[in-house]
This record gives C-alpha cells, sequence and structure tokens, in this order.
C-alpha cells in the first residue's frame, strides 16, 4: 500500500510565487539567468545538496543530483513562453481555489510539486533533477544532455502540466516545423507583370500541395500556419516564405513528411524553392509510458492516461527507449494563453505521487 507523504500546500504556494514572479521567456538569457538562480535555490532550500547551472547558449539549464547510482530523472523546464512585462498585467495570484500567473501551469507548478515530493521522502539517492532553458523553443542546446542523463537514470518523470482532467500523459505526438522558401523574381506589376515570377502564386501552390500531406486517419496534421510574401502593392513578389507545423503519431509518417518536404517542386517556371525544418521531436509511443502508468495506477487508483498532440522532452527520452512518463505537473489548463491556471486542490496528491513514484522505481 502507498504510504502517503506529508506536504505543505502553503509551502508550494510560496516557492510558486518566488518563480513566477521571475519573468523567464525563452531566448532572453539575462531573464533565464535569474530564473535558473531562482529554481536552483528552490531545489537547494528543499532538498539539499547544490544544484548546479549548466552554461549553454540558450541560458542556463539546471542540474541537482541526489548522489548514489543514478535511477529517475525528473525533468522539466524553467523557461515560458511569455514576454517581458507579463507579469505586471497578469500577477501571482491566488484565488478561488486557483493560482493564476504566467507560467504558473507550463511548467512551473509541476517544478514546485516534484521538488516538494522528493523533499518528503527519507531517502532519495539515485535521483535527478534537471530544468532546463529553452523547452519552450525546440531544446536544441538541451536535448543532448537530456538524453544522457536519462540514459544514465533509465527512467524518466516529466513534470508538464497535466492533460484535461488531471490525466497523465502516456503518449506524444512527434513535432516539427519546416520552412519553405520560394524564390521568383520581381518586374513591375502594371508595366511588365509577364516579365516576373510571382513567388506569392508560387507559395499559393505549395500551400496546397503541403496542406495536402495531413493523414488525420493516422493522426498526421500538416498545418501553414503562417505566410509572407511581398514588397509592395506594384511589383511582382520576388520571395515568399511559407511556415508549416506538423505532428505524426508514428516514425514511420515522420519519414513519409520529411521525405515529401524534401520532393517539393515548383509549378511555376523559374520558380525556386528551399525547405528547411525537420520534425524535430520524435513520436513518444504509448509503449514508454506502459510500465511507469501501471506503478502510477496502482498509487492512484482512477487516474487516467491519454495520448496529446503536443510535444515535450519526454519525446526525446521514449525514443531513446527509456521508460517515459509525462504529464505528472499542475492540474488546471490554458497553457501559454492568458486563462492559464493551476488547480490547489490537486497539488498534494500531485506531490505525493511523485514520491511513490520515485519509491516504487527506487525499489524495482
Amino acid at each position: 500500500m502507498h504510504k502517503s507523504v506529508e506536504v505543505s500546500v502553503d509551502a508550494m504556494l510560496e516557492d510558486l510565487r518566488t518563480l513566477v514572479e521571475i519573468e523567464s521567456p525563452s531566448r532572453d538569457r539575462d531573464a533565464l539567468r535569474a530564473s535558473a538562480t531562482a529554481v536552483a535555490a528552490v531545489i537547494e532550500s528543499r532538498l539539499g545538496g547544490q544544484a548546479v547551472l549548466v552554461e549553454s547558449e540558450a541560458g542556463p539549464h539546471v542540474h541537482w543530483s541526489a548522489g548514489g547510482a543514478p535511477t529517475v530523472l525528473i525533468l522539466g523546464h524553467h523557461d515560458t513562453v511569455f514576454p517581458l512585462g507579463t507579469l505586471e498585467r497578469r500577477p501571482f495570484k491566488v484565488a478561488d481555489g486557483k493560482v493564476t500567473g504566467p507560467g504558473v501551469f507550463d511548467m512551473l507548478g509541476g517544478l514546485v510539486q516534484a521538488v516538494h515530493g522528493l523533499a518528503a521522502l527519507d531517502d532519495r539517492s539515485g535521483v535527478e533533477i534537471l530544468v532546463t532553458a529553452d523547452e519552450e523553443v525546440g531544446s536544441r542546446s538541451s536535448r543532448a544532455l537530456i538524453e544522457e542523463r536519462a540514459l544514465a537514470c533509465g527512467a524518466v518523470l516529466v513534470f508538464e502540466g497535466a492533460a484535461e482532467g488531471g490525466a497523465l500523459k502516456t503518449g506524444r505526438k512527434g513535432c516539427g516545423t519546416f520552412e519553405v522558401s520560394v524564390a521568383g523574381r520581381a518586374s513591375h506589376a502594371g508595366l511588365e507583370p509577364a516579365a516576373g515570377v510571382n513567388a506569392l502564386i508560387e507559395a499559393a501552390h505549395q500551400v496546397l500541395d503541403i496542406a495536402a500531406l495531413g493523414r488525420p486517419d493516422l493522426g498526421t496534421t500538416v498545418t501553414p500556419t503562417v505566410a509572407s510574401a511581398g514588397t509592395l502593392d506594384n511589383v511582382v513578389p520576388a520571395e515568399a516564405t511559407v511556415i508549416v507545423d506538423v505532428r505524426v503519431e508514428s516514425v514511420d509518417e515522420k519519414e513519409r513528411i520529411e521525405a515529401a518536404f524534401a520532393a517539393l517542386a515548383p509549378h511555376l517556371d523559374e520558380a525556386e524553392i528551399t525547405v528547411q525544418g525537420a520534425v524535430g521531436r520524435p513520436p513518444m509511443p504509448e509503449s514508454a509510458a506502459a510500465g511507469l502508468f501501471a506503478v502510477a495506477q496502482r498509487l492512484l487508483p482512477g487516474i487516467e492516461g491519454r495520448s496529446v498532440g503536443g510535444g515535450s522532452d519526454g519525446n526525446f527520452t521514449a525514443a531513446l527507449g527509456v521508460p517515459t512518463l509525462d504529464g505528472l505537473g499542475a492540474v488546471g489548463g490554458g497553457a501559454h494563453a492568458d486563462h492559464e491556471y493551476l488547480v490547489i486542490g490537486a497539488m498534494a496528491e500531485r506531490a505525493n505521487l511523485v514520491a511513490g513514484l520515485v519509491r516504487a522505481i527506487q525499489q524495482a
């Protein structure tokens, strides 16, 4: 039978306030340094030891180890999608059983719950925590470190926010971004329209070709999201760009989509196409979460698991074959939105869940 641990919701809210009130937009290295320093201080104050700042071009990642042979990696990120100044408009607030403020759900609340759940354990040997600085922008500087520590530990618990209704995330789509650039030739739209090569018309052809690559029946979505073209209203546009969001459930679909983008061909004579991008986060198959999810179900009967479309750093660890369970963080909603919130009533239960999972992994 799972023995519950004592955690203080008030203390968790205090630490959450500390982290939320230090804004941490991705790519702002000064802000991320302040944020990493605060995350390290919270970890050290609750768990002891030393949290090391790991420098990177994206900003500092935070790594902490309890010592002993590594057995489980607690994984999260401290960067958020919100620009500096969001806090002034949307300050940290506790009301009506909820916490609001930038990053409370994605994913500072999860970090705090994880730390407090670990703090209640008598034995933390083998536990590592890695909190990265660039998850929201693709994890380019942190991926190698994430994969290294995941392989060393052999099990990964990801503290991204829970799925709807508090469900754990047992599968994730692979995701990536492609940029399709079209080169045409400028000419005067009134005097010599035929002398140009209209990059906007070519881009329109490409958008239709690209959108047709989707296979919703296989879980593959291909969504053109941003387009730009042209310079002046009387000039045939010489350049155009289309950005495309891609989500896939299988490695086969990842390979099909990447090959299809590489094979895109122009429709207009003399137009040229250049494609950059890939499905950078591989799919997280449900098989990677099965064992850990079964443990979570024993610890918290009735908890559900769900496959979701969004990606996380758990995609990388699952793709390595390392058992990975995601969505262990805050119960709430509104990730990346102004109505983002965390449910206070679930905080102690989630902190208890990490304690139980870690204890089970240690004893396995």
